[in-house]
């Protein structure tokens, strides 16, 4: 659940709440006792290394490209008309 908080309050006591949203919380900003807008975490990027992905997708089925480029081609419009 996200912390309420005032226009006032996030001025005044922005480090405390930089501090809290880098530990995963949010915030609804208010003005004059009304949200008005909301402050969350960014996601983070995770990097995964290679070789495990290369492991994660080693029993993929084999992609089949006719049937792929078949299947992309039905609802692709291909039409070389320039749009409007």
């Amino acid at each position: 659940m996200s912390e309420s908080i005032s226009q006032r309050e996030l001025r005044n006591d922005s480090a405390r709440i930089m501090r809290a949203l880098g530990a995963g919380d949010s915030f609804v900003v208010t003005s004059n006792g009304q949200p008005v807008g909301e402050l969350r975490p960014l996601r983070r990027h995770t990097f995964v290394d290679a070789s495990a992905v290369v492991e994660v997708f080693r029993n993929a089925p084999e992609v089949e490209w006719r049937r792929l480029r078949d299947d992309l081609d039905a609802v692709a419009d291909q039409d070389a008309t320039p749009r409007a």
